[in-house]
C-alpha cells in the first residue's frame, strides 16, 4: 500500500541507468602543429623569401636600366679626333656652334684637352703623359626633354661645316642596356618558375604524407558517406593556413631586408661605395609597385599551397575509389 500511495502521489523514482554527459572534442582531420607541418611552413617561407628577393632584384635592375637608358638617350656625343693639318680647336668650336644652334638641343658642353685626357685615367692610370697622343676632343650635347632631334640632319651638318667631327647617339649602349634588362627579367622569371615547381612538389609530398598518417580517419569518413570534396576541403583549408604562415614569414623577411638596404643606401649617400651602388642599382627602394609585388608573392604562395593540396587529395581519393 505504501508503494501504491507513493505512485499515486506522483512521486517518480530516479532512473536506474543514468549515462553521464561527456564533453565533445573536435579533432581536425589534418593535425596541426605537427613536425611535417612545421617543416612545410619553413619550406614555403624559404621559397617565398627567395622568390621575393628575385622579384625585388628584377624590379631594381629594371628601374636602374630605365634610368640609364633615359640618361643616355638624353645625351649625344660629338667627337673630334686630332689629325695632321687639322685645327682641332677650330673644329671643336665650329661643331659646338652647329650643335648649339640646332633645334631640340638644350645644352652643349665642350671638354677641354685636359678633361678629355682625365677620362682615360681609369684605364691608363694617372702617371702617363698623354700630351703627345691624339686624344679625341669631346662635346657633350644634351637634348631638350620632350622634343625629338633629327640626328641624321645634325650628322649631315656636322660633316659639311665641321669636317672631322663625328656624332655618336649611343644607340649601341641603349640596345645593350635593353638586352641586359631583358636577360635579367627572363632569368628572374625562370627562377620564379623553378621555385614555384619546388613549392608544388613539397606540398604534394606533405599532403600525401598527411593522408597516409590519417588513412584510417579518411576510410571511416568514406564509410559514413563523406564526399571527396569534403575531405579535400579540410586539407585545402589546413594547407592554406600553412601557406599563409610561410608566405608571411618569407615575404616579411624580404621586405625587412629591402628596407634595411634602402636605409643603408640613404646613410651611405655621398661616399664612394654608396655612389657606386646607387649608380648600379639606384636607391634600393622598391617603391609601391615592388612592395605590392612582394604581397602578391605571399598570396601566390598560399594559393598554390592550398590548390596543390586539394588537387593531390582529389587525385589520391579518385585512385582509391
Amino acid at each position: 500500500m505504501a508503494v501504491a500511495d507513493n505512485i499515486d502521489a506522483g512521486t517518480t523514482a530516479p532512473p536506474r541507468f543514468a549515462v553521464p554527459m561527456r564533453p565533445r572534442y573536435e579533432t581536425p582531420l589534418v593535425p596541426r602543429n605537427s613536425i611535417a607541418g612545421r617543416a612545410l611552413i619553413a619550406v614555403v617561407a624559404i621559397m617565398t623569401f627567395l622568390a621575393s628577393l628575385t622579384t625585388g632584384a628584377v624590379i631594381l635592375v629594371g628601374q636602374a636600366a630605365g634610368e640609364w637608358q633615359a640618361d643616355v638617350a638624353r645625351e649625344v656625343t660629338i667627337q673630334v679626333v686630332p689629325a695632321p693639318g687639322r685645327d682641332t680647336d677650330a673644329t671643336v668650336a665650329k661643331a659646338a656652334s652647329v650643335a648649339q644652334s640646332f633645334p631640340g638641343i638644350a645644352n652643349v658642353r665642350v671638354f677641354s684637352k685636359e678633361e678629355s685626357s682625365r677620362l682615360l685615367e681609369p684605364w691608363l692610370g694617372s702617371g702617363m703623359s698623354l700630351g703627345d697622343l691624339p686624344v679625341p676632343r669631346l662635346i657633350v650635347v644634351r637634348l631638350a626633354s620632350g622634343e625629338s632631334v633629327d640626328m641624321a640632319r645634325l650628322r649631315s651638318q656636322l660633316a659639311e661645316q665641321a669636317p672631322g667631327a663625328t656624332l655618336d647617339d649611343h644607340r649601341g649602349w641603349i640596345e645593350r642596356m635593353r638586352a641586359m634588362a631583358g636577360t635579367v627579367v627572363g632569368g628572374g622569371i625562370v627562377i620564379l618558375v623553378l621555385m614555384l615547381a619546388a613549392t608544388v612538389l613539397s606540398v604534394t609530398f606533405a599532403t600525401r604524407g598527411a593522408m597516409a598518417t590519417n588513412r584510417n580517419v579518411i576510410e571511416v569518413l568514406h564509410l559514413v558517406g563523406a564526399k571527396n570534396n569534403f575531405i579535400a576541403g579540410n586539407f585545402q583549408r589546413h594547407f592554406l593556413v600553412m601557406g599563409l604562415q610561410g608566405g608571411l614569414i618569407g615575404g616579411g623577411a624580404a621586405v625587412v631586408l629591402f628596407a634595411l638596404a634602402a636605409l643603408i643606401g640613404y646613410f651611405t649617400t655621398g661616399t664612394a661605395g654608396g655612389d657606386q651602388s646607387a649608380a648600379l642599382f639606384g636607391s634600393f627602394s622598391l617603391g609601391l609597385f615592388g612592395y605590392l609585388a612582394v604581397l602578391a608573392q605571399i598570396a601566390l604562395s598560399a594559393v598554390v599551397t592550398a590548390l596543390t593540396s586539394r588537387h593531390t587529395v582529389n587525385s589520391t581519393l579518385e585512385a582509391i575509389d
